[in-house]
C-alpha cells in the first residue's frame, strides 16, 4: 500500500491530539466520579492512539526509496506529538484510578462517621 508521507504525518498529528483531548476530558469527568462516562471515554483515547500508531507503522515501513520518510521538522513533530499523547494517555489512566480509590475511601469514611455519630 503506497502512503503519502505527509499524509501520515498528518495522521499522527490529528490521531495524537484526538487521543489527549478524550484522556483529558475523561480526568475531568473522574474527578466528579463520573467513571462510567470517564472509562467511556479512555477506551476513545485507546483507540485514536492505536489508529495513530497505525499510521505510524505505515511511516516506518515505508520501504519505496522515492516514498521514503527522511527526518524533516513536520514528521519529527508527529512522531513527538503521537508519543506524547501515549504518555499522557497512560498518566490519564493512573490518575482515574486514584479518583477511583479516592471515592471508595471517601464512602468508607463516611460509613464510619455514620457510625460514629450514631454511637
Amino acid at each position: 500500500m503506497e502512503i503519502q508521507v505527509e499524509e501520515a504525518v498528518v495522521k499522527l498529528i490529528l490521531h495524537g491530539g484526538n487521543t489527549r483531548k478524550e484522556a483529558y476530558k475523561a480526568i475531568d469527568l473522574a474527578e466528579k466520579y463520573q467513571f462510567d462516562e470517564a472509562d467511556r471515554l479512555l477506551q476513545i483515547a485507546q483507540e485514536q492512539f492505536q489508529e495513530g500508531h497505525v499510521w505510524q507503522t505505515k511511516l516506518v515501513s515505508i520501504r519505496d526509496s522515492e516514498t521514503v520518510a527522511h527526518p524533516s521538522f513536520l514528521l519529527i513533530h508527529g512522531q513527538d506529538h503521537l508519543m506524547t499523547a501515549q504518555a499522557e494517555l497512560q498518566l490519564a489512566k493512573r490518575v482515574i484510578k486514584q479518583y477511583k480509590h479516592q471515592q471508595r475511601l471517601e464512602e468508607r469514611l463516611t460509613k464510619l462517621e455514620k457510625q460514629l455519630n450514631q454511637a
